[in-house]
């Protein structure tokens, strides 16, 4: 067996593609001799020193820092879902539907007690016409409207 082959001979020989054959050259894990040429014997072993590392956790720089952040994801996924069901186990926790019907309650009485107002302003200011009483309603009504909308 000849010591030099093709990028296409090595690729075949070690069941990757060409452009794999090129990007592990590039992070001298395969050795090129000239155009298209690669040493055999140095090639196969850098490629399986490379497997070796990647299979012990050891493939290179980027390999074991993206090992690293994927573990410490995890970590911090496994204590955040810890931490919500220990809540949910001291009763700290409330439901949304139940935040969301409590403040459309809230909000509801808030509205009906704004809606009150013109009346109440009214028999309480004898001087004001029944034309006012309904400029002052209107008015709430558009504030009212326009916090609906969310301006």
């Amino acid at each position: 067996m000849d010591n030099v082959v093709t990028a296409k001979q090595l690729a075949d020989l070690i069941g990757i593609t060409t452009e794999h054959v090129r990007r592990h050259q590039q992070a001298g894990v395969v050795f090129k001799t000239g155009r298209d040429k690669y040493l055999l014997r140095e090639s196969i072993r850098g490629y399986c020193e490379h497997l070796r590392g990647v299979a012990s956790g050891r493939g290179g720089d980027s390999a074991v820092a993206t090992l690293t952040a994927e573990r410490a994801r995890q970590a911090r996924e496994h204590a955040d879902n810890t931490a919500l069901k220990n809540a949910a186990l001291r009763k700290e926790l409330v439901p949304a539907t139940d935040v969301v019907r409590g403040w459309a309650d809230i909000l509801t009485k808030v509205r009906a007690a704004l809606l009150a107002v013109p009346s109440r302003v009214w028999q309480q200011a004898p001087h004001l016409t029944a034309e006012d009483k309904n400029i002052i309603d209107a008015e709430l009504r558009l504030a009212l409207a326009a916090l609906g909308e969310g301006e």
